[in-house]
């Protein structure tokens, strides 16, 4: 799974660089997307801590989260029940 890397705590992206772009993405297109679609609409950058907590409620109880050098605003979680 890929998503923005970001912690689900506001204080935790304020010395994110791309922190005001990431929340005006998430808020223009990923929120409304989501609940167009009848999703969820978790929130603007809804982080990595919900993220986790999610998978685990599915099952997921093996998750690592990583980074890739190239990619500085995702991050991938690699998840096994």
């Amino acid at each position: 799974m890929q998503d923005i890397a970001a912690s689900s705590d506001v204080g935790k992206n304020i010395d994110n660089p791309l922190a005001p772009f990431l929340y005006t993405i998430s808020c223009m297109h990923c929120m409304t997307v989501s609940l167009s679609a009848g999703g969820a609409g978790l929130g603007a950058v809804w982080g990595k801590e919900l993220a986790c907590e999610m998978l685990d409620d599915a099952g997921f109880q093996n998750v690592r989260v990583t980074t890739l050098e190239h990619d500085i605003m995702n991050y991938f979680y690699l998840a096994r029940p």
